[in-house]
């Protein structure tokens, strides 16, 4: 639990899903930084308050007696919002208007608060779908630590809403302030994107992948995948397949040509991810082939031992901060899904010594692949 003192009142909050071994706050110096800064600048509060990028909730619980939006593409940042705003709102969380980037965005925005992005790409689409709701009189700030906002992050302020200009940096933090400009033309956002995927991929070769804003490696297929897709399992007949933390679904897309009897699950924790999944899968294997699309939190719904085959390519990082909690969720969570005999392939950086981690849980586990950078391993449900 972490105790934020804020204009507004203090609150308890976390981050989600809630774990005592958990040391990463639930907000930082830039959430400080802009809520401080609104409360000092006297900030009209009155009309439609938009919050994008708010990672764990701080922002919204904060201003939750605004009645703010909240849009955001993480599923468990959104959860955690809903367990900070029961915590320190009780029966009050319908004060908060809960919208993810895949939905449409309210039609006018009096004051809109950014928490900047590790995506550009993200925050550049984001922008663009809210330009409009935009108007002369709209407040504009976005806060970050100093390393997330750069100059190409100015720009896309500049270029899609108006004239931008940055405050001094506290705390390692800084505000981002924006002039709305009526006159500026509006120009439709250019995501998503769409590629070609190499010829020597295997079952996917020469495949169309689609990829909304924000999703891992969007402009070019990422090494770590390549590598798992070039040594893909070789089955057959009816199974159920999992692509855990889906991305755009190329991996479960390459799993399903292989094996058309295979039934498919995408999950992800992106709202953008299983958009781009859903997109790349229908293009490829059609309307009618049997898949699922999910977004939530890793395997945590999935029916135990229901699934005969999972692939990962676990993300080893949060935000700014570099942590193997995902990965090991997602192990465990992978464990309990599957059927006895059922299998689990993980792709990652040699470095990460995911073979003990798997080993451990499973009992087992096999190096199926290698190079200097990657290592494919499999760990079997017993």
């Amino acid at each position: 639990m972490n105790r934020f003192s804020t204009p507004w009142g203090e609150l308890d909050l976390t981050r989600f899903p809630e774990d005592p071994r958990d040391l990463l706050r639930a907000w930082d110096a830039a959430d400080d930084y802009l809520l401080r800064h609104l409360a000092e600048s006297g900030t009209d509060l009155s009309g439609t308050v938009a919050v994008v990028g708010d990672r764990w909730g701080a922002l919204a619980t904060a201003l939750a007696a605004h009645h703010p939006v909240q849009i955001g593409d993480s599923h468990l940042g959104r959860r955690a919002t809903l367990a900070n705003l029961a915590r320190n709102h009780p029966g009050q969380a319908d004060r908060v208007t809960l919208l993810t980037t895949r939905d449409t965005p309210p039609d006018r925005v009096d004051v809109l608060l950014v928490r900047v992005p590790k995506s550009l790409a993200l925050l550049e689409d984001q922008l663009h779908r809210l330009a409009p709701a935009v108007h002369r009189d709209t407040v504009i700030v976005a806060t970050g630590m100093v390393t997330e906002i750069h100059t190409s992050t100015l720009k896309l302020f500049e270029a899609i809403l108006g004239p931008t200009r940055t405050s001094l940096a506290v705390r390692k933090a800084r505000l981002v302030h924006t002039t709305p400009d009526p006159g500026l033309a509006r120009t439709p956002s250019p995501w998503p994107l769409r590629y070609a995927l190499p010829e020597d991929i295997g079952a996917a070769s020469g495949r169309t992948v689609t990829n909304h804003a924000g999703v891992f490696c969007a402009e070019r297929l990422d090494i770590g995948t390549r590598f798992l897709l070039r040594h893909l399992p070789r089955r057959g007949g009816p199974e159920t397949v999992v692509d855990l933390g889906c991305g755009n679904g190329v991996v479960g897309t390459a799993a399903a040509l292989a094996n058309p009897a295979a039934e498919l699950l995408f999950l992800d924790e992106s709202y953008q991810a299983v958009a781009s999944a859903e997109e790349t899968f229908r293009a490829n294997l059609g309307p009618d082939a049997p898949a699922r699309f999910e977004v939530g939190d890793g395997m945590a719904d999935v029916a135990p031992g229901s699934v005969d085959l999972v692939l990962n390519n676990p993300p080893f990082h949060t935000h700014q901060a570099l942590t193997d909690a995902t990965a090991w969720r997602m192990f465990t969570g992978a464990r309990r899904a599957l059927r006895p005999g059922g299998e689990l392939w993980v792709v990652g950086n040699r470095h990460l010594g995911y073979h003990v981690k798997l080993k451990r849980l499973f009992g087992n586990c096999r190096t199926v692949a290698s190079d200097p950078k990657f290592v494919l391993l499999r760990a079997v449900r017993t």
